[in-house]
């Protein structure tokens, strides 16, 4: 499937929802793990605000890459993140969205309080 990388530059991001599991399968209680490094996958939402609109997006994110604390409203950098539209039919109905994964999710107020090297 198509994957569209999106440019985060301009925006403002900050946490909505602290980082949670992200869960597979909700019948089974399934954990989702990463294709390529069987990392457990996390579901960080974050509200997203550029050119004057504002959104909620559910980031999906490998574990190793949430790094500093994400508590709500705490600024965040998103590196390597992408759209891929989705679409499937359950029960006779056809759905379709975009799904949006990044490869970390990083807290800017501790890089920012990080002391300065002399």
């Amino acid at each position: 499937m198509r994957q569209i990388p999106v440019e985060t530059s301009g925006a403002t991001v900050m946490v909505a929802k602290a980082p949670q599991l992200k869960v597979k399968d909700r019948r089974t209680g399934e954990i989702a793990v990463d294709a390529e490094t069987g990392a457990n996958m996390m579901t960080v939402d974050v509200m997203f605000a550029a050119n004057d609109e504002v959104e909620i997006l559910s980031i999906a994110v490998p574990e190793p890459g949430i790094s500093g604390e994400l508590a709500m409203g705490t600024p965040v950098a998103l590196t390597g993140l992408i759209a891929r539209p989705w679409e499937n039919e359950f029960n006779g109905q056809k759905r379709h969205g975009i799904a949006f994964r990044a490869v970390a999710v990083t807290s800017l107020v501790a890089a920012a309080s990080k002391p300065k090297a002399a």
